[in-house]
């Protein structure tokens, strides 16, 4: 009876075993199939990474020749800035030239005109007209004409020229 005992634990022991090792034998199935996924989602993963590098990468250097125009285009503005302000300083310069040249001929003018000729004038421009006029003639030149005009407007000229340049209509503030 023992060794019936001892047979039929063996075979149930035996029975157990086969059925462990087929469990196994599926878990480790399983488990490959699981590492296959897991494989198949590394690389899936990595390709991606690959793919998102590479557009960052592109992205990157669009980016810095996008800055590089932009730097170059300023340091055109600039340089055009810079060229646009010596024409500005230039042209005032000239207009300034342009300006004295025409007062020097106008005193010229007033200069060699009869004093009663020059007062007629002078009465009929406004008064702050007239007094930038006789501001650019000499004191005896000024006095003369001054005598040949009508005293009213003679007195505002003289007040006007009190104030001195710039020469402004009444209703106008000096700059």
């Amino acid at each position: 009876m023992k060794h019936v005992w001892i047979v039929l634990v063996t075979t149930m022991l035996g029975a157990e075993t086969i059925d462990c090792t087929q469990i196994f034998e599926n878990r480790k199935v399983e488990l490959l199939h699981e590492v296959e996924k897991i494989d198949e989602a590394r690389q899936s993963f990595e390709a991606l990474q690959a793919a998102t590098n590479a557009l960052f990468e592109k992205q990157k250097s669009a980016l810095k020749e996008k800055e590089s125009a932009l730097a170059k285009t300023k340091e055109q503005i600039d340089a055009k800035e810079k060229q646009i302000a010596l024409m500005l300083e230039e042209n005032k310069k000239l207009l300034e030239q342009v300006e004295a040249k025409k007062n020097d001929k106008l005193d010229e003018t007033y200069i060699k005109m009869k004093d009663a000729a020059a007062a007629a004038i002078v009465e009929k421009l406004p008064v702050h007209e007239g007094a930038a006029i006789m501001f650019g003639l000499p004191a005896k030149k000024v006095s003369q004409i001054l005598a040949k005009m009508n005293p009213q407007i003679a007195s505002e000229i003289t007040q006007q020229l009190k104030k001195g340049p710039p020469f402004v209509e009444n209703n106008q503030t000096k700059e």
